[in-house]
């Protein structure tokens, strides 16, 4: 644990899972409540019935519920027994509300099936809400009411801004598909100049050495011409570094490129487009070019891809990267997000406030000082957000920074997933 958990646990009120009536001595499972969640000792007792669900107690009368999910969508499977018999489900009138997070009700009516009462609508994720049951029974009302929630926890606002938690509300967005490509970084060959000699002749003198930043018209040699006998100078054509000398004093020139230059303002990104994603790339498409293992990066455009295979079957694709500060090497490794789509979708959460939760992918939705799990059903996405296809409502108030410290809140304080 953290030390800023450490030191604001005590002032997080973390729910815990399970509440119940009616304990009894045997098929009992022990769970924290809420005072359990803050490090007391408290500890609710659950009773558990024949069918392995929650056994609710009122005198004689005794009702066993249960979330049933094995390969139907999840829904409350009810038993009834008084004095240890059990009654005829068809002689039951059982209803249940469940009290959501931000007041969502959701009524549910039971229909008999076989020996038990079968909930009339799927119980969806997150299974955290308040129950109410009333069941009415040879002229009777029994009812219970306790508290079943998982990933919940309240924490106030001066704790959430102490934790760093930013929030924003789930709507729109726009996804941009992409293909992520590798490659490297080589010389702008449009910025590389050979420097020959207007006359050969004999070199007298050289200014520069491999390495060296020169200026455009800067002296690098001079010659004395084989024809006239008089002497004139070789001057840099652009600006940039002397990557190659092939020039000594006392030599002819003979030529030869006696230096090459490399204007490094500007580099090009090689990309190896693959079979696979040859038809999605096209020159002018954007590209976001990485270099690998460092915190560089550039916003760029195809701007040529050429039409010769290479001997690993891809095709090389080019980027125009400016380069002011020298900080793209020729020869670096990047890697290259190429985007291939563009899609408006109607709901999207950045992917930055994703948790994995049990077997989902969930967000932390926020109401009022309270933050609660929703399991989402995730479609495409980019770098930045991924869409939602189900489990979250727009307009819903969810943290996107720090959402990590909700869950490890949350997985402290032991809760379960009661059914």
């Amino acid at each position: 644990m953290t030390k800023l958990l450490k030191r604001l646990a005590p002032l997080v009120l973390l729910v815990g899972v399970i509440g119940c009536d009616g304990a009894a001595p045997d098929h009992t499972d022990h769970t924290q409540n809420d005072e359990g969640a803050h490090g007391g000792s408290a500890a609710t007792v659950i009773t558990k019935g024949t069918h392995g669900g929650r056994l609710l107690l009122d005198g004689d009368f005794a009702l066993e519920l249960s979330i049933f999910e094995n390969g139907v969508p999840p829904e409350f499977h009810a038993w009834v027994t008084e004095g240890g018999k059990p009654v005829a489900p068809g002689e039951v009138n059982l209803r249940i509300t469940l009290t959501r997070l931000g007041g969502v009700k959701d009524e549910i009516n039971f229909q008999q099936q076989e020996d038990f009462l079968r909930g009339d609508m799927m119980v969806y994720e997150p299974h955290s809400f308040v129950v109410s049951i009333d069941a009415r029974y040879g002229g009777e009302t029994h009812h219970w009411e306790y508290d079943n929630f998982e990933g919940r926890t309240r924490i106030a606002p001066d704790i959430a801004t102490a934790f760093g938690l930013e929030t924003e509300l789930a709507g729109p967005a726009t996804i941009f598909e992409t293909v992520e490509v590798y490659g490297r970084i080589v010389p702008n060959e449009e910025s590389v100049r050979r420097v020959t000699a207007r006359f050969d002749g004999l070199l007298e003198s050289v200014t520069v050495s491999v390495g060296d930043l020169v200026t455009q018209g800067q002296r690098l040699a001079t010659v004395e011409s084989n024809e006239s006998l008089s002497r004139f100078q070789i001057t840099a054509p652009i600006a940039g570094v002397i990557t190659d000398r092939n020039a000594h004093p006392g030599e002819q020139t003979e030529g030869r490129a006696l230096f090459t230059i490399i204007d490094t303002s500007s580099v090009w990104a090689e990309l190896a487009i693959f079979p696979q994603d040859r038809t999605q790339v096209v020159v002018n498409v954007p590209v976001r070019v990485m270099a690998t293992g460092e915190d560089l990066h550039q916003q760029g455009s195809i701007s040529r891809i050429d039409i010769v295979t290479q001997p690993n079957q891809s095709v090389l694709a080019r980027v125009v990267l400016d380069n002011p500060n020298g900080k793209w090497v020729p020869g670096m490794f990047v890697t290259g997000e190429i985007q291939v789509g563009e899609y408006a979708v109607p709901l999207a959460v950045k992917r930055m406030g994703l948790q994995a939760f049990r077997d989902f992918s969930v967000v932390f939705a926020q109401i009022g000082d309270e933050y609660e799990v929703r399991m989402l059903d995730l479609g495409r996405q980019d770098g930045e957000r991924i869409e939602v296809l189900g489990g979250l409502e727009q307009g819903t108030r969810y943290v996107t920074t720090n959402s990590y410290l909700l869950k490890a809140d949350i997985e402290k304080s032991g809760a379960s997933h009661d059914h």
